[in-house]
């Protein structure tokens, strides 16, 4: 079968001879170094996603996408809610009422954030009923004060399902004996885990409860609202918002937890571009292992010289091989990499179960696992990436290998 030269003597060249495994040697780690550089760029890649997902999926379904509010509480706010969930980009809306407190218990206390919602609507913003660790949502009743509590919060007061916590609100409350803060008890129903700080730090009420309690029954601060597209979310709420009297304005998911986001995103960008540098070393060893293959093949590139091969063959022969070299080692670290980060969550469970060690504690972390989402996306910048820094690698080496002057070469053969 008909092979150009080139190729056929780039890739001879790749198969050392009995005297001269260093120079394979060489190619070999060049190879292997791209190898674990585009494997270990693509599984990081891929954890860090993982992350980015897991935040989306648990903050992100606890915390608002939007949300309507007054600068007074909300009477109709039925009215409000048949408007928002009336836009086409809106999948559900609910009314809440919010209040800061400080739950105390058996001489424990912890500042907390305490939303009152009607646990009917709560589904359509809310992922809390998918999460509940003991007890159901459904079992806020009004009239009743109950409350569901995170997990860790609860760990900390150490209260279950059944036992009293009291609320302190930062407002005061005048009778004949003096001037008290507003407190009241409250009886556990539940108790969710989603795995995040809001575990620490939110609890739930039924919303006339926590009206009375505020001392503004049938009012509400707002109405929170889920959308299609939570990176729309500004827009949508500015949307529904505009058809509003002055009075009314929209908050979204951005400016509460944008700022954690945005530095998942710039700490993947920057993971990202220091491994890079792990394959721009890798490729860096194809430049030196190419110029020792030319000083070793003067003689050769001379012979071949004489019998009438162009420069730009002689420089096309060393560049298939130094191609060869960030082929191989690019797919099979694409290969490996893939692999990797598709079981990567599993492989660390293995370890974990087989060390009886948990290297990610939920009660530091905010997931008990390590995660990973492959995006293919990522791996075509990864693979498109170090084939594009081989390729470069090769252009001086076969450039000087092109300048081989054969009467100087072949002067003491």
């Amino acid at each position: 079968m008909f092979r150009p030269y080139p190729l056929f003597i780039g890739l001879r060249y790749t198969r050392a001879k009995r005297n001269n495994h260093f120079i394979s040697f060489i190619s070999l780690t060049s190879m292997i170094g791209l190898m674990l550089g585009v494997a270990v760029l693509i599984t990081v890649l891929s954890v860090m996603n993982g992350f980015d997902r897991e935040l989306k999926q648990r903050i992100l379904g606890m915390v608002p996408h939007a949300v309507i509010k007054s600068f007074t509480q909300i009477e109709n706010w039925q009215d409000l809610d048949i408007l928002a969930t009336s836009h086409a980009e809106v999948l559900g809306a609910a009314p809440f009422v919010q209040a800061q407190a400080m739950a105390t218990r058996a001489g424990q206390v912890k500042g907390v954030m305490i939303n009152g919602i009607l646990p009917e609507e709560e589904d359509q913003v809310s992922i809390i009923s998918q999460h509940m660790k003991a007890g159901a949502l459904s079992d806020l009743h009004s009239g009743e004060f109950g409350v569901v509590v995170g997990g860790l919060l609860a760990k900390s007061l150490r209260i279950e399902v059944g036992d009293k916590v009291t609320l302190v609100f930062p407002e005061a409350s005048v009778n004949p004996a003096g001037v008290f803060p507003r407190m009241k008890r409250f009886t556990v129903t539940g108790i969710f885990e989603v795995g995040a700080d809001l575990d620490a730090q939110l609890i739930y009420a039924h919303m006339d409860d926590l009206s009375k309690v505020l001392r503004s029954p049938g009012l509400v601060d707002g109405v929170r609202i889920k959308v299609t597209d939570l990176f729309e979310a500004p827009r949508v709420a500015w949307e529904i918002a505009r058809n509003l009297d002055s009075s009314f304005y929209a908050t979204d998911w951005t400016r509460t937890h944008g700022n954690l986001f945005q530095a998942i995103k710039m700490e993947k960008t920057m993971i990202g571009l220091l491994l890079m540098f792990i394959i721009a070393v890798a490729a860096f060893n194809i430049v030196s292992t190419l110029v020792m293959v030319v000083t070793d093949k003067k003689a050769d590139i001379a012979i071949l010289r004489t019998m009438g091969a162009k420069p730009s063959s002689i420089m096309a022969i060393f560049m298939v091989q130094g191609a060869f070299i960030g082929i191989i080692g690019t797919i099979v670290g694409t290969i490996a990499g893939v692999a990797l980060a598709l079981n990567i969550s599993d492989l660390i469970a293995w370890l974990e179960k087989a060390m009886g060690h948990q290297f990610l504690n939920a009660d530091v972390y905010f997931i008990s696992y390590l995660p990973s989402q492959l995006q293919w996306a990522d791996v075509a910048i990864v693979t498109g990436s170090c084939l594009v820094m081989s390729l470069m690698a090769t252009i001086y080496p076969a450039y000087k290998a092109s300048k081989v002057q054969p009467a100087e070469a072949l002067r003491y053969e």
